[in-house]
């Protein structure tokens, strides 16, 4: 997914992402503001998950709102 994509879907994102990792508030989310490494780094820090795999989480997440 490239970087203007993931803005474009960013609202619908939101509330996927809120679903899988509910940990994360809505200002953690408005810090993030649709980039990709710093929600990746934010869960990693609120979840102590491996880098790897929250990547690979997101990107499925992601991906999935792609083909929709």
């Amino acid at each position: 997914m490239t970087k203007e994509s993931l803005n474009g879907k960013w609202t619908q994102a939101v509330g996927s992402i809120k679903e899988q990792w509910g940990k994360l508030t809505d200002q953690d989310l408005e810090k993030v503001k649709g980039k990709k490494d710093k929600l990746v780094g934010l869960i990693v820090e609120k979840y102590g998950d491996t880098k790897e795999s929250v990547e690979k989480k997101v990107n499925k997440l992601l991906d999935n709102l792609t083909s929709k």
